[in-house]
C-alpha cells in the first residue's frame, strides 16, 4: 500500500513539472485489483477493468492519461462514484512523446488497463481481441465445436471446458444428486466453472472420519476472478448428497489439498474430503460453486 501511495505522489509530481511520471512505464501506471482494500485512499477498484481507478470531482483532479471526470455508472455501491476516465490508447500510453503501446483505454468501461493477448486476461465472461487489445463482450466469445487446447477454460468462453481440443458444455448433471438437488436456481455459467473431478483415494482414517472410511476427492474448476489464496476462504463451494441435501464442501487446510494457479489465480484444485461407510466401495457425489455448473461424480474404490 505505501509503495503505490509513493508512486502517485511521483505522478502528481511529474504532472506539475509537465513530465508524465510512469506513462513510459506502463506497469506502474495502474494496479490490479479485487477489492478497494487495495487500491490508493483517492482511488477505488472498478468492478469490472478490476484496476486501481482515481476518484476525482472534476477533471482537474485526474492525470492526463485520463482526464475526463464521471460518474462510474452501473448499479453497484460505487455507481454514482465520480472516477477519471480516458479517452484515446495514445493518452493512456504517455501522449504522443511516448513510445509505450502497452495499455488500452477500454471501449467498456472508459479506464486504462492493460492491452491483452489471451481470454485469461479478461474479467468476467469478457474475451480478449487480440488485433486491439480490448476485452470485449458478445459476439467474439467462442462458441461450442471451436478448436482449443489444454483444459479448463483455456481459450473457450466462460461456461464452457475444453474437451478433446474443442470447446464444449460441461456433463451434463444426470446423477441422483442433481435429480433431487431443490435448489437449481443457484446454479448458472458466470460463477466458476468445474471442468474435472477425480476419485484421489478412500481409506480409512480414524482420526478424520471416526469408525468410517475417509473418500478424498479432487475438483479442478476455473473462475473469472481471483480464487481466495486459502482453503479456509473458499465460499459458496458445496458437496450435494444423493437425496439432494447440500453442505459446504470439506476442505483439509494441510497442503496439496488446495492449490490456487494461473495467471490471475483463475485455477483451483481442491482435495475434498467426505465421510462414508468403512464397507463401501463406491460413492456419488455432486458438487458446485455459486451460480456454476452443477457436476456429477462416481468414485468406485
Amino acid at each position: 500500500m505505501q509503495l503505490r501511495k509513493m508512486m502517485l505522489v511521483l505522478t502528481a509530481l511529474g504532472a506539475m513539472s509537465g513530465l508524465m511520471a510512469g506513462c513510459d512505464d506502463p506497469a506502474t501506471a495502474q494496479g490490479s485489483c479485487i477489492s478497494n482494500d487495495e487500491c490508493g485512499e483517492s482511488e477505488i477498484c472498478h468492478p469490472t477493468a478490476q484496476v486501481c481507478v482515481q476518484t476525482c470531482n472534476s477533471g482537474s483532479d485526474c492525470p492526463d492519461t485520463a482526464k475526463t471526470c464521471a460518474p462510474l455508472g452501473g448499479t453497484g455501491a460505487n455507481a454514482n462514484t465520480r472516477i477519471c476516465q480516458c479517452s484515446t490508447d495514445v493518452l493512456c500510453n504517455g501522449g504522443t512523446g511516448s513510445s509505450s503501446t502497452d495499455l488500452v483505454c477500454s471501449n467498456l468501461d472508459n479506464v486504462c488497463v492493460t492491452r491483452c493477448t489471451s481470454n485469461s486476461e479478461c474479467t468476467g465472461t469478457r474475451t480478449c481481441n487480440t488485433g486491439t487489445g480490448q476485452c470485449e463482450e458478445g459476439d467474439n466469445e467462442p462458441e461450442p465445436g471451436q478448436s482449443c487446447s489444454g483444459e479448463g477454460r483455456t481459450t473457450c468462453g466462460h461456461g464452457l471446458i475444453c474437451t478433446n481440443s474443442v470447446c464444449s458444455e460441461p456433463p451434463a448433471p444426470t446423477c441422483q444428486n442433481y435429480t433431487q438437488f431443490p435448489n437449481k436456481a443457484d446454479l448458472g455459467t458466470t460463477g466458476p466453472i468445474i471442468y474435472k473431478v477425480e476419485t484421489v483415494s478412500a481409506v480409512v482414517d480414524q482420526a478424520f472420519c471416526p469408525n468410517a472410511k475417509r473418500l478424498r476427492i479432487r475438483v479442478s474448476a476455473y473462475s473469472s476472478t481471483a480464487f481466495p489464496a486459502r482453503s479456509n476462504d473458499l465460499n459458496d463451494f458445496f458437496y450435494i448428497f444423493t437425496d439432494g441435501r447440500r453442505q459446504n464442501a470439506t476442505v483439509s487446510a494441510s497442503s496439496g489439498n488446495y492449490t490456487v494457479s494461473g495467471t490471475n489465480n483463475d485455477q483451483a484444485q481442491i482435495v475434498v474430503s467426505l465421510c462414508v461407510a468403512e464397507n463401501s466401495t463406491t460413492n456419488s457425489a455432486g458438487f458446485y460453486f455459486k451460480d456454476g455448473n452443477f457436476y456429477c461424480h462416481q468414485s468406485n474404490y
